[in-house]
């Protein structure tokens, strides 16, 4: 049995068209129809992606026509529907906005009883309760719910980029300062080489009077 909450919150012809499909759908509940949920939970970051997937007992004979589903999210404030298939076909106009162009599905297996959602750039108030009403004709209808939990992106872990610039600035810098100290250096051994060049001239002067006397 399909079970749409927060009805209130619909207003004119999603809201008649919604409640036409409840009363149509209703007949139709089987015990033996089975619905499962290939995770119950599910953990990610905002503006991630993620894929959510339910299974359901099919037949060889399942056509893609005779698939109808009403995806939702429920959260502590609304119900927000997320996905709507009927009769194999997609009907975005009952899509809240809040989910336009960032849910996908994947037709090819839809018949071997894999409903697969891809959900786009997560927002932290994805977070919720996914519940997915799947009725196969004639052979009933069920729904399950997992929950996802989407947390805000964590900066602190992302690589630093390499700051070229600045390892430029450091390696000028290291040069110009040995540069600076080879030149002190060579300043000092000349300044000694003058100092004792002109102390053995003074030696020299010193002695040449002596030596003529």
């Amino acid at each position: 049995m399909f079970v749409l909450v927060s009805l209130v919150s619909l207003e004119g012809e999603k809201m008649i068209f919604l409640i036409l499909l409840l009363l149509f759908l209703t007949p139709c509940v089987s015990g033996t129809f089975v619905v499962n949920v290939t995770q119950t939970s599910y953990q990610a970051e905002e503006n991630q992606n993620i894929t959510l997937e339910w299974t359901f007992s099919t037949r060889r004979e399942t056509s893609l026509r005779s698939i109808s589903t009403i995806c939702q999210l429920l959260t502590e404030t609304r119900t927000y529907f997320m996905f709507h298939l009927h009769q194999g076909v997609e009907s975005p106009e009952s899509q809240d906005p809040e989910f336009a162009g960032r849910v996908q599905w994947d037709k090819d297996v839809l018949t071997e009883g894999r409903l697969t959602l891809h959900v786009s750039r997560l927002r932290t108030n994805d977070s919720g309760f996914y519940v997915c009403d799947i009725l196969v004709t004639p052979d009933g209808s069920n729904s399950r719910r997992c929950w996802l939990n989407v947390t805000a992106a964590t900066h602190w872990n992302k690589p630093e980029t390499p700051n070229t610039g600045r390892r430029g600035r450091i390696g000028l810098y290291s040069a110009f300062a040995l540069v600076s100290v080879l030149l002190a250096l060579c300043v000092c051994v000349l300044l000694n080489f003058r100092r004792q060049a002109a102390s053995e001239q003074g030696s020299d002067s010193a002695s040449g009077p002596t030596e003529a006397l």
